[in-house]
């Protein structure tokens, strides 16, 4: 039974199980539904809880310094046509300044253009 069962959408881990009509998962306590939307691909969400999509418009909210360089991505720069990935970084995009690399959702804020 246990490997019918989706891995954790939060986690990955293999070891889930099902209570009623939700699957839960012992290692980071994370439940959800059978057969929604998280099964198939987690939602990124910027610093406020907006959903990102490929090709939005973010908005940086903290100073990001660039790991190898003396470089800053500076609070308010604006990066367009974001696309989303797996991993920690789940964003690639292409900074104003820059040149291309990855963010995390949790330092940009989704913006109308």
């Amino acid at each position: 039974m246990m490997d019918t069962l989706p891995p954790c959408p939060e986690c990955a881990s293999a070891f889930t199980y099902q209570v009623d009509a939700l699957l839960n998962c012992p290692e980071c306590g994370h439940e959800w539904a059978a057969g929604s939307p998280d099964d198939a691909a987690p939602q990124v969400r910027d610093s406020v809880g907006n959903v990102l999509e490929d090709g939005d418009t973010v908005t940086v909210v903290k100073d990001l310094k660039v790991k190898g360089t003396s470089s800053v991505v500076k609070v308010g720069t604006k990066v367009r046509n974001i696309r989303i990935v797996d991993g920690d970084h789940d964003i690639d995009c292409k900074v104003p300044g820059i040149g291309p690399m990855g963010l995390k959702s949790q330092f940009v804020k989704k913006t109308s253009g």
